[in-house]
């Protein structure tokens, strides 16, 4: 082989040398190799995540400050004792508030501000309970009752007022729907945003409330007509599933707005992580951590399961404060996805076709 050939085959210049470093990092972080690889660490910690909060909510419920309320006038010695061992069976947790009747107590039941009414009678205790309000607190206040009467010697007479509907033994039918509405209410954006890019904002967030609009009456339907596992207040009932799922909906597009392709992260954390095992959907608040019982609240699915709550047992008793929730998120998302909506990874370019092809 001639010198020049030997010169030619030679590796020379940039191309030639080995990469740095830094180099090597930059290309792999251009590569699809790099979020393959953060999403690798990402869904194993999501894993555990996910399973840790639910099973730290709801595997060992025990009782904080269990709101009841006891009658006042001429109290028995024994109802004073049925009391005192009812929250010391109870390790301390009842929040006891005194009512002058029944009607009072009763009233305080209907707006869900109290779980139990208990009176001392010439015949021993009565303890009435609301299933409605938590199946696993009232099961827990029975079985409570039944052993502090044995133990006074007095006999207690405990009645469900509340009870659930027959199809919905454990209360878990609102929960499942409420789940399933924010659930499919963030998948959906997903979806849009993967076979829809092209939407602009404003139609995005019409097809947001379209797809929960439809999706809402679905397993308001499912659950009611086609299984009859509850009798719901149907429009009502439609309605705050049409909220829960378009919130949830935004609140992706929200993040997706804030932080792209890794909107995921925070919108599981918030709707599933987060927001489903402090619900009281399947663990009444009371038997919650203290402060995953009063996060709940405030985020969309606790907001979800109380106004169906409130819509199926306690009709004429509805609060304000669940909407309000699910709306200020609502309206939250829509602001910032609006406002910063030049930085959403969608969308598409108005110009006109042959105007776009002369320029």
């Amino acid at each position: 082989m001639s010198v020049p050939a030997r010169e030619a085959a030679a590796p020379h210049g940039a191309h030639g040398r080995p990469l740095s470093r830094a180099e090597k990092w930059a290309a792999y972080k251009k590569s699809p190799y790099f979020p393959a690889t953060v999403l690798v660490f990402i869904l194993a910690a999501a894993a555990g995540l996910f399973a840790g909060s639910y099973t730290y909510a709801m595997a060992n419920p025990t009782p904080h400050q269990i709101p009841v309320a006891v009658i006042s006038g001429p109290t028995p010695d024994s109802g004073k004792e049925f009391v005192a061992g009812m929250d010391k069976a109870l390790d301390a947790s009842l929040d006891v508030h005194v009512f002058a009747t029944r009607s009072e107590a009763r009233n305080a039941l209907e707006e869900q501000e109290i779980f139990a009414i208990m009176q001392a009678t010439g015949r021993g205790v009565s303890l009435d309970v609301a299933s409605a309000s938590g199946a696993a607190v009232a099961q827990l206040l029975a079985e409570s009752a039944v052993k502090v009467a044995g133990q006074i010697g007095e006999p207690v007479a405990v009645r469900d007022i509340k009870p659930l509907q027959r199809g919905d033994p454990r209360g878990l039918a609102l929960f499942y729907i409420s789940l399933a509405a924010v659930i499919v209410g963030f998948v959906g954006a997903i979806q849009l945003s993967v076979h829809a890019r092209a939407l602009i904002p404003l139609e995005r967030i019409a097809f947001t409330l379209a797809y929960a609009l439809l999706g809402g009456f679905v397993i308001a339907a499912v659950v009611d007509w086609l299984l009859g596992a509850v009798d719901l207040p149907f429009v009502e009932s439609w309605l705050i599933l049409v909220f829960t799922m378009f919130t949830s909906g935004m609140v992706f597009t929200m993040f997706n707005t804030l932080m792209g392709r890794w909107a995921m992260i925070p919108t599981w954390g918030v709707m599933v992580l987060l927001g489903n095992p402090s619900s009281g959907g399947a663990v009444s608040w009371p038997l919650l951590p203290s402060l995953l019982g009063h996060i709940g609240r405030w985020l969309p699915p606790g907001a979800s399961v109380n106004a169906q709550h409130s819509a199926v047992y306690y009709q004429g008793h509805q609060r304000l404060f669940p909407f309000l929730v699910l709306g200020a998120w609502a309206l939250v998302s829509c602001t910032v996805f609006w406002v910063w909506r030049h930085r959403h990874p969608g969308g598409r370019d108005r110009m006109p076709q042959h105007a776009a092809t002369a320029a």
